[in-house]
């Protein structure tokens, strides 16, 4: 069986990536398992050039086939913000409930309509000699006037499927694995992960 490195710290993160690919033939491996893997700077200016950036970095540190993401929200009326910077949209990393306030703050009074957004997600695989192939992944929804929800992790109280009309947060996990931008993403990933068996 080989082994396919997650790039990643976020345990909310590694949970729906172990449960996406649970059916490959991979051995899925995290860097918590990797203590001397390097930290990674996300930098870019797109969710591309930081999941690019993360999957070649780690697999070439560690010698492991490399699964990394960039992922986050696109709200419209914020012209796409708060995007690449996400997760430290108020200033801390990861912290959930911070950058949830600060986005209500900013679309306090904006009407239903015009509180349109989308989670956008890059994958990128990559293996120890520098080749790396990338997918991406969308679902469109809304943000809610305030947090609905118990599951889920980041942004996922506020952002509303109007096909299920419930937020993230609300939806059974089987539900959110099978829409999520990370789950469109990742259905294209597992082709390219069988090439880099038969290759």
């Amino acid at each position: 069986m080989m082994r396919l490195v997650l790039a990643t710290h976020n345990k909310g993160k590694v949970r729906e990536l172990r449960t996406l690919l649970a059916d490959t033939d991979w051995e899925i491996l995290t860097l918590s398992e990797f203590p001397r893997a390097p930290i990674v700077t996300e930098d870019g200016v797109t969710f591309r050039d930081n999941a690019i950036k993360k999957a070649r970095e780690i697999s070439h540190a560690l010698g492991e086939v490399t699964l990394a993401d960039d992922s986050g929200l696109e709200v419209d009326y914020l012209n796409g913000a708060p995007g690449v910077h996400s997760a430290r949209f108020a200033g801390y990393n990861g912290n959930d409930a911070a950058n949830n306030e600060k986005l209500l703050r900013l679309l306090k009074g904006v009407p239903w309509e015009k509180r349109t957004a989308r989670f956008r997600c890059v994958v990128a695989l990559a293996d120890p000699s520098g080749k790396v192939v990338t997918t991406e992944g969308v679902c469109e929804g809304l943000i809610t006037n305030e947090p609905r929800g118990e599951n889920g992790f980041g942004y996922d109280p506020l952002f509303f499927v109007p096909e299920y009309r419930k937020t993230f947060a609300e939806l059974d996990g089987s539900i959110k694995n099978s829409i999520s931008h990370r789950a469109r993403a990742l259905r294209k990933v597992k082709k390219l992960l069988q090439e880099f068996i038969n290759k």
